[in-house]
């Protein structure tokens, strides 16, 4: 087989577990990294609630002047009493009265009302203060139990970066620049098997004439269909490399 075909083989292999290397990190911190996401819920969910909170004092307020407003209302009503002089002015000024006490009524009412939910917004807050208080303590748990997890995959991770680093510096420029061109869009499928005359990177089946190329293995030969460079490993070597 071709030097930097087997070179670009190794190579390919290398960087396939290198970028495994990135699921395998995300495994370990998903449940820190679903930890961290709950707790900047929770205090996207205070904000929200304390944003609430002010809005509802400032209804509270607003009933409350509206309090005032009535109280010199009624206490106007209570001084022109004395000067009606008719049962038809007594009347509507009793009427006036009337409706005066029921929106009194109705404010005091609301205003109960606003402070019973700014109460049990505030009793929320306070149950989501405690949660945050409570992931605060599984982070650093989650943290101390990863750590072992993650120092050994960088251990691992520092061992494959030095065998690429020595492979890559065996391999001509040209033919490294060739395979870093294809990797940019095949990714990990740069370097892929031929079998039963069908490139793995693509599945299209290849002429008789690139398949003879492939088996020589003498020269690199690209995928006609999909441009991946393609290698021949005989049924039992693959057999033998599995085992």
């Amino acid at each position: 087989m071709n030097k930097h075909l087997k070179q670009l083989i190794e190579l390919s292999t290398i960087d396939r577990t290198i970028d495994g290397f990135l699921p395998e990190e995300e495994r370990i911190n998903a449940s820190l990294n679903a930890l961290l996401q709950e707790q900047s819920d929770l205090r996207n969910e205070i904000e929200h609630q304390e944003m609430a909170i002010e809005e509802n004092r400032h209804k509270i307020s607003k009933n409350e002047n509206h309090l005032a407003e009535l109280s010199d209302k009624l206490a106007a009503f209570s001084k022109r009493s004395g000067d009606v002089k008719t049962e038809k002015e007594m009347k509507a000024l009793q009427l006036e009265e009337e409706i005066a006490k029921e929106q009194v009524a109705f404010a005091n009412e609301e205003i109960e009302r606003l402070q019973r939910i700014e109460e049990a917004k505030k009793e929320e807050i306070e149950t989501l203060k405690t949660r945050i208080g409570e992931i605060d303590s599984e982070v650093e748990e989650t943290k101390k139990a990863n750590a072992a997890a993650l120092s050994d995959l960088d251990e691992r991770k520092k061992s494959y970066y030095q065998q690429k680093e020595a492979l890559v510096a065996e391999v001509p420029q040209k033919v490294l620049s060739f395979y870093e061109k294809i990797r940019r869009w095949a990714g990990n499928t740069a370097v892929v098997r031929l079998k039963k005359q069908a490139c793995y990177g693509c599945y299209m089946k290849v002429s008789d004439k690139v398949y003879s190329e492939v088996i020589d293995s003498s020269e690199m030969v690209t995928c006609p269909n999909c441009g991946r460079i393609l290698y021949y490993q005989p049924e039992e070597e693959e057999q033998a490399t599995a085992a």
